[in-house]
């Protein structure tokens, strides 16, 4: 059973929500990383997606993509988030990490390379926005042979006949966007969002991890409800575009511990 996976058969059978924090490699220097997965386990984190840092980030909202540019300019490459997860694991080897990005640097390695290193690191699964199932054949096939889950997105436009198709070839969990729009967006419909899950997973074992939109203890309860995790991203990386090192990395240790504790309340 991959890492993933036990995670996830483990919260289920206690009966609590997977809390997924992301963060951005390399922001705002490459140092700060580890230290900083550390301690979001430490505050409740289940799973942690690792953004790679990107110049062209289509999905991405103004402070995740800010957060990919002080990561570029502090020197942080794929290579460098890789190694950042291979420092992870020599001291945590149980908490599953995605690596969350876009296909351009993964053309450029190679994907053999690419996935030979990464799971060497100890990375579980990689998540490329840009990258829909139906382009993902021999990169997939590679990711597989290596251990790593591909894990893709489903929106609110999905049609029925796609989520399918989606969650035929995805592995881990899939990534459920809950609203129309970037990373950051606050239009969020939790109804809507529940009754989407329903539908998923009619078509799927799958764990459903929810993300976009969600930044307090109000909308995790709402989302947790009905997903089996709760994916935050924005609220945790904007603390380092307002603060310095250490009042950034106090406040997202303080709000994944606030979100912690807002899903294990719907116990």
């Amino acid at each position: 059973m991959s890492r993933i996976a036990s995670c996830f058969a483990t919260l289920k059978s206690k009966n609590r929500k997977a809390l997924i924090p992301y963060i951005m490699a390399g922001d705002p220097a490459p140092e700060v990383t580890v230290p900083l997965l550390h301690a979001i386990v430490a505050a409740g984190a289940d799973l942690i997606e690792l953004g790679l840092p990107f110049s062209d980030p289509m999905a991405d909202g103004p402070v995740i993509a800010l957060a990919a540019e002080r990561a570029l300019a502090a020197g942080t490459s794929t290579f460098h988030a890789i190694d950042m997860v291979a420092e992870f694991r020599q001291t945590n080897t149980t908490t599953p990490i995605v690596l969350m990005g876009y296909l351009n640097p993964i053309e450029i390695i190679g994907y053999e390379a690419f996935a030979a290193r990464a799971a060497q690191a100890g990375v579980d699964g990689l998540l490329l926005v840009d990258l829909p199932p139906e382009e993902a054949g021999e990169l997939g096939n590679i990711l597989v042979k290596h251990e790593i889950d591909p894990i893709f997105l489903l929106a609110p436009t999905t049609t029925d006949a796609r989520i399918e198709h989606v969650v035929k070839a995805a592995r881990g969990y899939v990534y459920y966007v809950s609203l129309k729009g970037v990373t950051g967006s606050s239009a969020l419909d939790t109804d809507e969002v529940a009754r989407r899950i329903r539908t998923i997973k009619q078509k799927t074992d799958l764990p459903i991890g929810v993300g976009f939109g969600i930044h307090d203890r109000q909308t995790a309860q709402a989302v947790g409800v009905a997903a089996d995790g709760v994916i935050v991203g924005t609220v945790l990386v904007r603390a380092f575009a307002e603060n310095n090192v250490t009042e950034a990395q106090a406040k997202i240790v303080a709000k994944v511990q606030e979100l912690r504790l807002a899903l294990d309340d719907l116990k």
